[in-house]
This record gives structure tokens, C-alpha cells and sequence, in this order.
């Protein structure tokens, strides 16, 4: 963050919302002189001085901050791989790459769209996981299914691990490429 953009944005929308420096540091609870200061470029606010100001502003911290968006792949191939965490235990494939996903969300170019396909693509996964197996298994009590083993049950379970982990090996490569992310299949859970 530099002082002459912060000291820019925060002018900016200080006359946007029409308040002089006066009111903004009334309802800031900032000295005048340190509002000053910061659209001078002089100083940097504190978090807790960034944050009154964003309050008083009725904006966040972020848009008064420069965050630059980054090019980081190898982030993004952690977050990727973050997923095979579901061998371990199926929902850890989505609650890992979720905390890794918001953790940096907005800072990483590409990470918004990876998060959001591939947390769908999780979600979707889990879902189809517990509901297939369950399904043939009360297909076959009712009788519409001839017969009905473990054996298929556990051959349904393989096949899903085997595509999760396909899909997250396809991506990552496709992210060492700096191609397009592909997860399917996936409802949209996550806009």
C-alpha cells in the first residue's frame, strides 16, 4: 500500500459522499490534523484508524487500500491439490480449499473462478458420493435392482474417488498451463 494511493482513494471518497475533513473526522473519531496527514500522504492510518475511517465512509477497508491482484499459479495449484484432502475425509475436500479459497480471495488473479468451480465441484462430488451408493443399496431392497452386493456399492465408491482425483490432476496441470479450469459435473452452489 503507498501513502499517495491511499491518500487518493480516501479523498476521493470523502467527496464523493460530500463530507469535508471536519465531518469526517467527527464521525471517524480521527484528530483533523490526522485526516490531514493521511490525504497528504504523510502517514499511513493504523488498522483500527482504517477501519473507523472505512466505517465513517460506509465502505470496507479494501476499497480504500490498494490491493494489488497478484499472478500467483503456484497458489493456485496449492488450492487445487488442497482438495485431496477429501481421501482423508470427504468434506475436508471442500471446508480446506474454502478457507484457502477466502483466505485470498480478490488478491489472486484467476483465484475467484477456481474457488467458486472448484468448491462446486466438491460440493456436487460429496453429495453424489453419499446419495449413489445409498441409492442402489434402496433400489435393490425395493426390488427394482436384480441383485444387490457390496461388491457394487464399493465399485461406485472407487469410481468417485478415482474421477475426484482425476479432476483435481486434470486442473492442475491445466493451471501449469495457465489454461481454463474444467470441473464437471457441478451445481452451482457458489456464484
Amino acid at each position: 500500500m503507498t501513502n499517495n494511493h491511499l491518500a487518493i482513494k480516501l479523498k476521493a471518497l470523502r467527496n464523493q459522499k460530500g463530507m469535508s475533513q471536519e465531518v469526517l473526522a467527527d464521525e471517524s473519531g480521527l484528530s483533523l490534523r490526522t485526516i490531514q496527514r493521511i490525504e497528504n500522504g504523510e502517514t499511513n492510518p493504523t488498522g483500527d484508524s482504517l477501519k473507523r475511517l472505512a466505517n465513517s465512509l460506509n465502505a470496507s477497508p479494501d476499497e480504500l487500500i490498494d490491493w494489488a491482484i497478484k499472478e500467483d499459479n503456484s497458489y493456485l495449484v496449492y488450492l487445487n491439490l488442497s482438495t485431496l484432502t477429501f481421501l482423508f475425509f470427504p468434506l475436508l475436500g471442500i471446508i480446506v480449499p474454502f478457507i484457502l479459497w477466502t483466505s485470498k480471495k480478490d488478491k489472486i488473479k484467476g483465484i475467484n473462478t477456481l474457488g467458486r468451480d472448484l468448491i462446486n465441484f466438491e460440493i456436487t462430488w460429496t453429495m453424489l458420493m453419499f446419495s449413489i451408493p445409498f441409492s442402489i443399496f434402496l433400489l435393490s431392497k425395493v426390488g427394482i435392482l436384480d441383485s444387490f452386493s457390496l461388491s457394487t456399492i464399493f465399485a461406485t465408491t472407487v469410481i468417485m474417488y478415482i474421477i475426484n482425483v482425476l479432476s483435481v490432476l486434470f486442473n492442475t496441470f491445466r493451471i501449469n498451463n495457465e489454461k481454463e479450469v474444467k470441473y464437471y459435473p457441478r451445481l452451482t452452489f457458489l456464484k
